[in-house]
Formats: C-alpha cells, sequence, structure tokens
C-alpha cells in the first residue's frame, strides 16, 4: 500500500518519448505568451514551484485547482497522436494494377523484387520486365532461350544497380543502366534457383537439391560457403538486418536458422536451429526491423500458421492460424505491423498488430494465390503479384505525420520536464 501504480492503459508512449527527447528543441522563448499569464501561475502555484509547501506541516488541506478546466483548456494548443491518428487499413482498391501475363503458380520460385532505387522487377515465363516507379515507365531488360529459362529468381543488389536472375542451373548479374549481362554465377546447384537473398556483396542462393550456397561476387570462383541442411527446394531465403542470421525455409517444412561465421564447404548440418513447427512447405520468413532476433515465418497449404521466433533462443513467441496458406511476409518499416498475403481459398491481404497478432484488416482483390510481395525502398508501398495475372500497387504503410504537426503541443509541459 505504500507504492502508486498508475493506469497506463490510456498513455500516448509515442509522444511521451517525443516530448523527453525533443522537446527542448521546440521550446518556445516566452512560454507565458504561448499559454497566457493566468494559465502560468495556476501551473506554478499546482507544481508548488514557489516551495511554500515543501516540508512544512499543515492541517488545512490545500486548495485544489483545477488546471484543466473548461475556461483555461480552451486556450491551450490542440494536437494528435502520430499514432493514433494512422490507424493503418488497407485500400479496397490498388493504387495501380498491371498486367502480369505468364506469371508462373510455383510457390518454390521468387518472381517479385524492388530495388532501393524505386524499380520493381518482375518475371514473367522466360522474361524479366522492370517497372520504375517514379516516371512509370516500363520496360523488358531481357528473353532467355528455353535451355536456361524460364526464369526462377529476382534479387536486386543492396545498392539497387544491379539485378541477380535465376535461372535452371545458374545465375545471371545484369546491369539496370546498360541492361547488360555483368556476370554468370555457376552456383553447384545443378538445378533450378528458386530461392535467393543479399549480405553485402556476398549472394546467397538456394536450390531444388536442397543446398545453399554463398557466393562472393567480388571473387573468380565465387562460392565461399555452402549450408547442408534441406532435403527438399529451398525456397525462402532472408538475412537479418544485421547480416549474422540467415533464415531459410523449404518444401521438407523446416526453417532453418544459420550461423555466418559457421558456414564452411565441409561440415553437413551445420545450422544453429531447426524449427519443425509447420506441418507444410514454408517460403514465408521476414526478420523484423524493429527487433533483434525476432522472426516471422509462414506455412503452406495444410499449416497455414504465421510463427512469431526468437531466433537466439529458438522459442516460439506466437503462433496463428490464418485459414489459408501463407505465400510471403513483410514487415511495417515505421510500426510493430505485419502483413501477411495467402492462398486458396480466398487469395487475400492481411495485416496484423505486433505482439497481439490482432488482425487490423484484410483485403480480396486477387482471383488467385498471392504469392509474391514487394516492399518500396521507403518502406510505404507493397507490390503484390498473383497468377491471376495482375500486379497490384498499394499504400498500405503511410509515411508518418511530420512532426511539424505536434510542434506546439510537444512543449506544453517543456519547462515542467526542466
Amino acid at each position: 500500500m505504500d507504492r502508486f501504480i498508475p493506469n497506463r492503459s490510456g498513455m500516448d508512449y509515442d509522444y511521451a518519448h517525443y516530448m523527453v527527447t525533443q522537446s527542448w528543441k521546440l521550446q518556445p522563448k516566452n512560454s507565458s505568451a504561448l499559454f497566457g499569464e493566468s494559465y502560468q501561475e495556476l501551473l506554478a502555484l499546482a507544481l508548488n514551484q514557489n516551495h511554500s509547501r515543501i516540508m512544512v506541516y499543515n492541517d488545512k488541506k490545500p486548495q485544489h485547482v483545477d488546471l484543466f478546466n473548461e475556461a483555461n483548456i480552451s486556450s491551450l494548443p490542440q494536437f494528435r497522436s502520430k499514432t493514433s491518428s494512422r490507424g493503418n487499413r488497407i485500400p479496397s482498391e490498388a493504387e495501380r494494377v498491371l498486367d502480369a501475363p505468364g506469371l508462373l503458380d510455383n510457390d518454390s520460385l521468387n518472381l517479385l523484387d524492388w530495388s532501393k532505387r524505386d524499380v520493381i522487377a518482375i518475371a514473367l515465363g522466360n522474361s524479366v520486365f522492370c517497372l520504375n516507379n517514379v516516371d512509370g515507365s516500363i520496360w523488358e531488360l531481357l528473353t532467355v532461350n528455353a535451355e536456361c529459362g524460364p526464369v526462377t529468381s529476382l534479387s536486386w543488389t543492396p545498392d539497387g544497380k544491379d539485378l541477380a536472375i535465376g535461372l535452371r542451373n545458374s545465375v545471371q548479374l545484369w546491369d539496370i543502366l546498360s541492361s547488360r549481362k555483368i556476370r554468370s554465377l555457376s552456383c553447384s546447384h545443378y538445378s533450378t534457383v528458386g530461392s535467393m537473398a543479399w549480405n553485402r556483396h556476398v549472394i546467397t542462393t538456394g536450390g531444388k537439391n536442397g543446398k545453399i550456397v554463398n557466393n562472393d561476387i567480388r571473387s573468380k570462383s565465387n562460392i565461399i560457403d555452402i549450408y547442408h541442411g534441406h532435403r527438399r527446394d529451398v525456397c525462402g531465403l532472408n538475412w537479418s538486418n544485421e547480416g549474422s542470421h540467415l533464415a531459410s525455409g523449404g518444401q521438407d517444412r523446416f526453417v532453418h536458422v544459420w550461423d555466418r561465421h559457421m558456414a564452411s564447404p565441409c561440415l553437413k548440418m551445420q545450422h544453429l536451429h531447426r524449427i519443425r513447427d509447420h506441418k507444410a512447405a514454408v517460403r514465408a520468413l521476414a526478420w523484423s526491423p524493429h527487433r533483434r532476433n525476432l522472426l516471422a515465418s509462414g506455412g503452406g497449404k495444410g499449416d497455414h500458421c504465421i510463427k512469431i521466433w526468437n531466433s537466439q533462443l529458438d522459442q516460439c513467441l506466437n503462433s496463428v492460424d490464418t485459414g489459408s496458406e501463407v505465400c510471403a511476409l513483410l514487415w511495417n518499416k515505421h510500426e510493430n505491423e505485419l502483413l501477411s498475403s495467402h492462398g486458396s481459398s480466398e487469395n487475400q491481404l492481411m495485416l496484423w498488430k505486433y505482439p497481439s497478432m490482432m488482425k487490423i484488416s484484410k483485403v480480396e482483390v486477387h482471383s488467385s494465390r498471392v504469392l509474391f510481395m514487394a516492399q518500396s525502398p521507403n518502406g510505404c508501398k507493397v507490390a503484390s503479384a498473383a497468377p491471376d495475372d495482375s500486379l497490384r500497387l498499394w499504400n498500405i504503410f503511410p509515411a508518418q505525420e511530420s512532426d511539424s504537426s505536434i510542434e506546439v503541443s510537444s512543449s506544453l509541459f517543456s519547462h515542467t520536464i526542466r
């Protein structure tokens, strides 16, 4: 009974953090001019700035001062919470819809990616097309012959200048500006290269033979490490944000977490963790941009679950049954939200709030399973592609309000904090 525990359910943590860390920058030179002399006097009395009651015993109950009565509150500047005002919802209609004929219906492939230079690449059969999201221009980058094709995976380099293109038994690196091939990599898969992921100058490839290969594009002999562990197609690869751990998912229903420093061409089964909880193929993998070692994985047909993992402890933190196969996962870069795309029977996009994993909204516009998603470099827009021959662009994670919207209100209690 000697402690007062406040109720924090109604507190705005984003705004409180802003006032503590940034409010000194926006403090007005003359606070009394902003709020009025009467308000300053009342506030000083309530906070006992004249020190008249400190360490003084008094039988008389101090007079109650209502700082926020109708007369005083009308003169205060109004503000809105940035978090509460956004209320993320998936729009009912896409901003732009483009034809994508020939998109393969294969959950072992990865045929869509969005570069840091705001260019979308999509593979349609034996061809690769590019869309410049800045000026809206569209062009064909290349068409491979039948012996090499079809195109089975795409992945932009970290700087967005070059595009890696996975084929039946090799990977080609293309310069996007000159539209020419820079290099071919023999990745020791001897089969379809269905997934790729970059870690600085190293491109990691996953093949139908279950092997995962690290290729250093600076080296003439590009193969530097090989991961052994999957028994069937590797259909999902994703490096952690700091580049220390790799998550891989396969048709064998396993998720592996690999330590970059444990890779070796000689050792086998050297994964850091093996996750066996999914009941179907795992192609959807996403590392949280907000919390280290937090991994989201999604299971395919017969599983339907999104699971959140602490990869350091090999511990499942949460699991939710979505009702349909999970094809792809993307984290909101600005807030703790997770976007998932799904297959039969509803073929929808669903937005989830982390860590509660409560469903915020969903939309059903594709007529077949939404196998592929990619996120814009600023994290605001999402591209979804499905074998219904459509590519759709969505504004799902709108940019946060400018700090200027709370410039006045952030100084409300600046002198109190000081």
